[in-house]
């Protein structure tokens, strides 16, 4: 029978894992803090923003948001981001992304503190990631990694396939399952617009990883028998429903549940884990910025 990996589940038990360390730095004075920050009125981001928000309340780390104008000068929101780096109560912060047309996002990255980077962007974190020296794994690679931990998939010596070569999850995640360590040892195959003959990469992985943004790509004949999916994509497609539409992954769920020996379903399979590491790595960085040891999950 197919295992369905439930991404809720393994959240909680991060989150109830984390709750220790915060406590621990909080008795050392050094509650964690950690802050959104949001330029424009995006009904979605707005949505994300407030997940994460909650989320902070949930295990105790101290929440902060600033919101800026959308049609503001892109200074006014390099200047939010000096505050924050110059603020000894935050330590990691978010700038959510998208950022109006006018402001280069990639400048944004540049500006943030890589010891606050938590979103693992700025390209000293890349750097050290591809090294193999990471202060912040990836939000969504990192759960990624702790899902197929969660189902007991060794990646060692397995042929991997992701699907999607974004910086926000195919390239980091490829560089996190070449490393040399017990949750990667793994041989990876980065497909993305221009692979000819996807399916049959595909076909021959024995994990899938869906993260190319694109409505139910990846059906149950493009993978074979026993095969690992974890599917990153979310996306909204029409549908006779209250809301008019519902969400989908990357994978085409049902068919691929008939040949997956395990398979994350769109929502609730790799989202909450996203939110999860971002808890993860604010926790962290309290840790090392205050100097207070602490055993992360």
């Amino acid at each position: 029978m197919t295992e369905i990996i439930d991404g809720n589940a393994v959240a909680s038990n991060i989150r109830d894992e984390l709750t220790e360390a915060i406590e621990t730095l909080a008795d050392a004075g050094a509650r964690p803090g950690l802050a959104t920050v949001l330029m424009g009125d995006d009904p979605a981001s707005q949505t994300y923003v407030n997940m994460k928000q909650r989320d902070c309340e949930e295990v105790g780390i101290e929440s902060h948001h600033v919101d800026v104008d959308g049609d503001a000068p892109a200074e006014e929101l390099f200047d939010t981001i000096a505050d924050l780096n110059d603020n000894d109560d935050v330590h990691g912060y978010i700038v959510q992304a998208p950022v109006p047309d006018h402001v280069d996002y990639r400048d944004v990255i540049r500006r943030v503190d890589p010891a606050k980077d938590v979103d693992g962007f700025h390209p000293e974190n890349v750097g050290r990631l591809v090294a193999g020296d990471a202060r912040f794994r990836p939000c969504t690679p990192h759960g990624v990694q702790k899902l197929l931990e969660s189902a007991g998939v060794d990646t060692e010596g397995k042929d991997v396939t992701i699907v999607g070569r974004s910086d926000i999850v195919g390239k980091p995640l490829a560089n996190l399952l070449i490393q040399k360590a017990d949750d990667g040892n793994a041989t990876v195959t980065v497909c993305h617009s221009r692979t000819e003959n996807l399916a049959e990469k595909t076909q021959r992985a024995d994990i899938v990883v869906a993260a190319a943004g694109v409505p139910e790509l990846v059906d149950g004949s493009m993978i074979s028998e026993g095969t690992v999916v974890i599917d990153v994509g979310v996306n909204r497609v029409d549908a006779d429903t209250e809301k008019g539409y519902e969400l989908v992954g990357d994978v085409e769920f049902e068919s691929a549940k008939e040949k997956a020996s395990a398979i994350t379903p769109v929502p609730g399979g790799v989202g909450p884990m996203t939110r999860a590491m971002l808890l993860y790595n604010t926790v962290k960085a309290a840790s090392l910025q205050e100097d207070v040891a602490v055993d992360l999950p």
